[in-house]
């Protein structure tokens, strides 16, 4: 074979870090966002958050991006010299020092850190052993009681069973039955169970008094816990002996328990969620904003890309972190043009929604969005990912608005979501004695023009977290 060199032109994408880049922000949340910006500006010298007019943000290149459409502004006026003494608002034997009062002078350390304690959620096995510390046991009850602890589970319920759990000690049963039974006194109510029935039981043991509703109570979890989760109500009513106004007191009571007491231990600190984009009417006309509290305002640092221009490797490197600094800034302008531009054509598609409801949503796919921003579908689904927006009927997410459909009788099509809003609807009007099943919703559904299988409504039911007829079926 004879070697040879042959040019040829050629086209292909290639994908630079400064695309990278882009695209990595461009699928960035909001809370992501900020770390984002926050690592850059620890890591960039040239990238200042644009805060005002400052000292250190002036000089011969006042690049500024302005993600907003307000400036803070920052009021620095100081004077150039203080006077001796300055004017007090309060004496010094006005102030309580919880330190220095009583008997003895306490140091700061000796005192307890309230706002640390109160800012990190404690575990449920932290609860239950601080109880164990306060409660008479001996060091081998203690023990196991530790042991116990150490085997229930997030829900509050004992994840392993006696036998085990005295094997692994080697102890006898009983000995451990008698520990359990001391922790299960513990809170909150019904910590400690084996099972629903017992976790039930033990809230409804706690409960002050005799009352009739409570000893009825106590006999249905113990007893009929699986007919009343079948809402088989005419049964439990002959096997108890009594009327349904009678059952219906104790029901109204079962229902106040907590089936899962646990879960009121060590809940975890509210997660807000940060619009990117803000929906609002405007006379009849809805109007599509970007959200300014969720931009970031970057600049240029003016002082330090002055000094660009040399040779040396100092002036290289302030180069290349102002280059850096400069697409950063293009990245993000990119990034809130693209999400304004795609939430647009959204509300523009579901205008109907924010007029009606739910019950009007419009089918939607990503293809649908790609075509009339002109970007393709992955763009599209990087944009919808993780991204807010606030309007008048709530919060909702981008991928909200985006469903499936399903043909009706006149030829055209209904959304998904519109569907699963049909679907609430109905359950909320039906009959608490006789709730519809899968067959007869999509039978009235039929006769709407909506033409949907049985499977597929328990489908949407499912999706909505709407229980089956049984289920639903009150007295």
């Amino acid at each position: 074979m004879k070697q040879g060199l042959e040019l040829k032109l050629g086209q292909h994408l290639a994908m630079t870090p400064q695309l990278q880049q882009a695209i990595r922000l461009l699928q960035l949340s909001t809370v992501d966002l900020q770390q984002e910006v926050q690592n850059m500006l620890e890591s960039n010298p040239l990238l200042d958050e644009d805060a005002g007019d400052e000292e250190g943000g002036s000089g011969p290149l006042p690049e500024t991006v302005e993600i907003s459409s307000e400036d803070r502004q920052l009021d620095l006026t100081t004077e150039d010299t203080l006077p001796d003494e300055l004017p007090l608002d309060s004496q010094w034997d006005d102030v309580f020092d919880m330190g220095t009062s009583g008997s003895g002078g306490g140091s700061d350390e000796d005192m307890p850190d309230f706002e640390s304690r109160s800012s990190h959620s404690q575990s449920l096995q932290d609860y239950l052993r601080w109880q164990a510390d306060m409660t008479h046991f001996s060091a081998d009850e203690r023990n196991m009681a530790e042991l116990i602890i150490d085997a229930i589970d997030e829900r509050g319920y004992l994840a392993e069973s006696l036998e085990d759990l005295a094997v692994n000690m080697n102890v006898e049963d009983d000995a451990l039955l008698a520990v359990l039974l001391r922790v299960q006194d513990f809170d909150p109510p019904g910590v400690g169970a084996r099972d629903l029935s017992e976790c039930l039981l033990l809230q409804l043991k706690q409960m002050v008094g005799e009352d009739a509703s409570i000893l009825l109570a106590q006999r249905i979890v113990k007893d009929h816990l699986q007919a009343l989760g079948r809402h088989d109500y005419p049964r439990l009513c002959a096997a108890l002996g009594v009327d349904e106004e009678t059952l219906r007191g104790a029901m109204a009571l079962i229902s106040t328990l907590n089936p899962k007491p646990g879960e009121e231990v060590g809940v975890e600190s509210t997660e807000y969620v940060i619009p990117d984009v803000i929906v609002r009417w405007v006379g009849k006309r809805l109007r599509v904003d970007l959200n300014p509290e969720a931009m970031p305002k970057l600049r240029i640092n003016g002082r330090y890309a002055g000094m660009t221009g040399g040779k040396d490797a100092a002036h290289k490197y302030i180069q290349d972190q102002l280059n850096e600094a400069r697409w950063f800034i293009k990245s993000l302008q990119s990034r809130q043009e693209t999400i304004l531009k795609v939430a647009r054509a959204i509300v523009e598609r579901q205008k109907d929604f924010f007029t009606n409801g739910p019950e009007s949503m419009r089918p939607m796919v990503l293809r649908h969005i790609a075509e009339t921003v002109e970007m393709h579908e992955s763009t599209v689904s990087r944009v919808t990912n993780q991204k807010y927006m606030i309007t008048p009927r709530g919060l909702y997410e981008f991928k909200y608005f985006f469903s499936s459909h399903v043909s009706t009788d006149s030829g055209g099509s209904a959304s998904a979501t519109a569907i699963r809003a049909l679907l609430i609807k109905m359950t909320q009007a039906e009959s608490a004695r006789h709730p519809l099943s899968d067959a007869e919703i999509a039978k009235v559904l039929a006769d709407q023009g909506i033409q949907i299988a049985r499977r597929t409504v328990a489908k949407y039911r499912e999706a909505a977290n709407i229980p089956t007829a049984s289920q639903r079926r009150r007295l």
